[in-house]
């Protein structure tokens, strides 16, 4: 049985999320925003009310702290969410091996 995490991981590979060098937008392709918006529903999904994708393809959102302790700095998190030019994004099929 897989993890929710792993479960998460493998749907998010299968996006087609190849990206065009001669793209002059951001991100590069149409394509790449499916993954995006869907992140962003996500991250609303799970209660992340600000979560937002701006016009450059940047999903953000506020997780609160769950630390009671002052002082508590905020972090974020950055990732790529598009594939090379020069490796297929279409017909991924992870494959998972187990240790």
């Amino acid at each position: 049985m897989e993890s929710p995490v792993l479960e998460r991981f493998l749907r998010y590979v299968r996006y087609d999320t190849q990206s065009d060098e001669s793209s002059t937008t951001f991100p590069s392709t149409e394509k790449q925003l499916v993954l995006l918006r869907d992140l962003a529903a996500e991250l609303r999904a799970l209660g992340l009310a600000d979560a937002d994708l701006d016009e450059h393809g940047y999903v953000m959102a506020t997780v609160p702290a769950t630390s009671q302790k002052a002082g508590v700095p905020t972090i974020g998190f950055i990732a790529h969410v598009d594939t090379s030019p020069e490796m297929p994004g279409a017909g991924v099929t992870p494959i998972v091996l187990a240790t």
